[in-house]
């Protein structure tokens, strides 16, 4: 599913990585600027601002962000953006190809650019010198293009500005205006233009409401002035959860004529069903698939398991966008007799098969970044894919299905992601746990929020044996067991390596704990037997792990594996901290002690336990075997900033515990 809006022209820098190899081409092309030297007010203007304060790592500031939305009665909408940049550091060079995306629906009527260097004299840029390409990876056919129009001289010291204009009647009433960015903004203004009549419902979104001042009839103007940039912090949410922003839905003035507003996502679910109705409609061709796929299961459930694997490993991605296509799936057998289709084409394919099985299931819109659709927003069409929601019968066990929620009027719920062709069916790609997605039924549209797996299900047992000689050498056997998404991680290393490649992935793991180690074996079960547990057994010898002190050897027990971080360390942080999964690992290493030597000295134990995560440590020793167990839990994916003290803590109790040693002293004879 392609995430289109009829308005929104706003591609920052975070959001246009899939152009940047197309971007570096064109810079290679060397397109010429016009002589034409003449620059427009609302540039001068612009320039002439005063900056907002900044940091010495501040790429660009941008000085003007204008956008006039003018609403038609014939329901076109015509979007002109004028943005302009001051460039302060090399950093800020990218904003100097000006990238403009377009389709079928969406007409692109005007685009010019300009640079006013700090010295010499100003300069223009016509859409004449633009280069038109796709923009769609890994889809066979769409109608999403982009114009790139790179502007020369996009210098320190520069400033650059571009107009774009833009015309469509989009699928929703709706506008979307982006006004923060990861640039401070010093100046942002939106116009909104509607015929006699028509009315407007606006939205805040991570930003204070503002009113706006009547500027002409039917005519609005919002302005905001000095917008701190989104600072890039690791381990944050998505910019697209945290920037502010506001959206705008129209309401003409016939009631008659609102069939494309939306104001609540029931309304919109109930346009997606529409949408997608009549696309499974079953054939005889697919009816003995689902014979032949279910003959040997046993039960209903291993019937499902044999028809999401199906859909998920037998429907290739193949994606086909144009126009209304890029949200409206394929029908099934088109699908099935293809054997692709993109996102919702392979729900859609599983759905029709399901439906042979007499079990009911059900289209849900979501995006892949949790936390950018929110109940708290106004109903959008701000989602990029789609999976699907099966209803579970009475009788069927929900043992060892984790992705099970319970929706009032639909009953048990099992949310299913068929595109992702290793994530077996009752877990969930970490990004989709605890997202928000449209569940899109005949009765009308639910925004549900999709569960978050317990951390028991995305499990990572290792177990050690290993042996530590007089002169400090370690050696011995690790076994792994991986369920969840620890197991979906490294089956997606090891599925794209092959041969000796799949044996530097576990060197790259080792090196990053010790040095001088050798490799003894590797092995990998089940690597493609998704539903089952992917166990990695490896054996290595490194010596020197023990270091002699006198007569004194110092080991740590902690051999593999690092749980603390120092991503509170760097600097004071302003967002709250997102991980991927809740999950649970645990760790028992033995080691047999050499000879001579008893145990002086042993790491004490730590039990530390928070509302988000847990973690407890303990060293033993019976004869000559010392046992290290830790436990290490992870509950909840969203740290606030209210408790990152508290992770701050945690985590430097986990690096202190894993830094620490036991002391073994030789024994006199």
């Amino acid at each position: 599913m392609k995430s289109k809006s009829s308005c929104n022209l706003r591609l920052p820098a975070h959001r246009t990585s899939s152009c940047s190899v197309l971007v570096a081409f064109l810079a290679a092309l060397g397109l010429a600027p016009s002589a034409s030297a003449d620059t427009p007010a609302w540039l001068q203007a612009a320039a002439g601002l005063s900056l907002p304060a900044v940091t010495e790592k501040t790429d660009a500031v941008t000085l003007l962000d204008e956008r006039i939305v003018t609403v038609r009665e014939n329901g076109e909408i015509r979007t002109l953006v004028r943005r302009a940049y001051k460039i302060l550091r090399p950093g800020g060079r990218e904003h100097g190809e000006v990238v403009v995306p377009f389709d079928n629906d969406t007409r692109l009527t005007y685009l010019k650019a300009w640079c006013i260097p700090a010295q010499g004299k100003p300069f223009e840029v016509k859409e004449k010198d633009a280069v038109e390409v796709g923009i769609s990876p890994g889809v066979l056919y769409s109608d999403n293009r982009i114009k790139v129009l790179r502007i020369p001289a996009a210098e320190p010291g520069n400033i650059i500005g571009y107009e774009v204009e833009r015309k469509g009647r989009p699928y929703i009433f709706q506008d979307i205006w982006w006004f923060q960015d990861v640039h401070p903004v010093r100046q942002a203004r939106l116009t909104l233009q509607l015929p006699t009549g028509w009315e407007y419902k606006v939205s805040w979104v991570n930003w204070p409401a503002q009113q706006p001042a009547t500027v002409g009839a039917n005519q609005w103007l919002w302005e905001l002035n000095n917008i701190p940039a989104v600072e890039d912090e690791p381990a944050m949410p998505p910019p697209a959860a945290i920037e502010g922003r506001l959206t705008l839905i129209f309401f003409p003035r016939e009631p008659s004529a609102r069939q494309k507003t939306y104001d609540s996502w029931r309304d919109l679910g109930t346009w997606y069903h529409q949408l997608a109705s009549g696309r499974r409609e079953s054939s005889p061709e697919i009816r003995e698939k689902v014979a032949a796929l279910t003959f040997s299961a046993s039960t209903q459930l291993d019937k499902v398991r044999a028809l999401a694997a199906f859909a998920q490993r037998d429907i290739r991605y193949v994606a086909i966008e144009i126009g209304i296509g890029g949200y409206q799936p394929h029908a099934a057998q088109e699908v099935f007799s293809n054997r692709y289709g993109d996102c919702k084409d392979k729900a859609t394919m599983l759905s029709t098969m399901l439906k042979e099985l007499g079990i009911d299931s059900y289209y849900v819109l979501i995006h892949t970044r949790r936390g950018v659709v929110n109940p708290a927003h106004p109903p959008s069409l701000s989602f990029n894919h789609a999976i699907l929601a099966i209803r579970l019968t009475d009788t069927m066990p929900v043992e060892g299905l984790h992705a099970v929620a319970s929706v009032p009027r639909l009953g048990r719920i099992l949310f299913f992601d068929p595109t992702d062709p290793i994530t077996p069916l009752g877990y969930l790609p970490s990004y989709l746990q605890a997202n928000f997605g449209l569940l899109a039924t005949p009765e009308g549209g639910e925004l549900v929020q999709l569960p978050l797996l317990p951390p028991s299900s995305n499990l990572l047992q290792r177990t050690a044996k290993f042996t530590l000689s007089p002169t400090g050498t370690l050696s011995g056997e690790v076994q792994e067991v991986r369920s969840g998404e620890p197991a979906t991680d490294r089956r997606a290393q090891l599925l794209e390596a092959q041969g000796l490649d799949r044996t530097k992935i576990m060197e790259r793991f080792l090196a990053s704990f010790m040095g001088g180690f050798v490799l003894t074996r590797a092995n990998v079960t089940n690597l493609e037997k998704y539903d089952d547990r992917l166990i990695l057994t490896y054996g290595f010898v490194v010596e020197n792990y023990a270091k002699t002190a006198g007569n004194l050897l110092l080991m740590r027990p902690r051999v593999l594996g690092a749980k603390g971080s120092d991503l509170l360390e760097i600097k004071e942080r302003k967002y709250p901290v997102e991980f991927s999964a809740a999950e649970l690992h645990n760790d028992s290493f033995e080691f047999t002690l050499p000879g001579g030597y008893e145990v002086d000295e042993l790491p004490s134990p730590v039990d530390v336990d928070y509302s988000f995560a847990a973690y407890r440590s303990k060293v033993e020793v019976t004869g000559n075997v010392l046992r290290f167990t830790r436990t290490y839990q992870l509950k909840d994916v969203f740290v606030p900033t209210t408790k990152l003290d508290e992770l701050k803590k945690f985590y430097r109790q986990i690096a202190a515990d894993e830094r620490s040693t036991a002391v073994l002293r030789r024994v006199a004879r």
